[in-house]
């Protein structure tokens, strides 16, 4: 595990809606499911985030826990990822999760992809 310094955050709302999705998916009892994050190539402004329900980790993951939210992420990934926080917006602006990236040199008008 990396330290708390150098970690992906999950905000209250965000574990809200990882607990119910998890619940709705009928895994929220297993403990070996976890939520992986990744960053993939491809949006308007070149990088965009990837959420999925794993249960199988890869040698290079990096683990983090944070709001009781165990989240994982390959370490390319993580390297655009340090310090991110995954959030939630149910607002009238849109709905859905985003992520606070201090790493983002510039984000799309969607809010779905970043560059560094």
């Amino acid at each position: 595990m990396v330290g708390t310094d150098n970690a992906i955050f999950v905000s209250d709302k965000a574990k809200e809606k990882v607990s119910q999705l998890m619940q709705d998916a009928g895994i929220a009892g297993d403990g070996s499911y976890f939520l992986r994050v990744s960053v993939v190539g491809g949006g308007c402004s070149g990088l965009s985030y990837k959420l999925d329900f794993d249960n199988e980790s890869k040698p290079m993951d990096q683990v983090f826990e944070d709001n009781g939210v165990k989240v994982v992420t390959d370490l390319k990934s993580f390297l655009y990822l340090v310090n991110t926080e995954l959030k939630f917006s149910d607002g009238l602006n849109g709905k859905g999760f985003y992520f606070e990236n201090p790493n983002a040199s510039r984000t799309c008008g969607c809010g779905d992809s970043f560059a560094v």
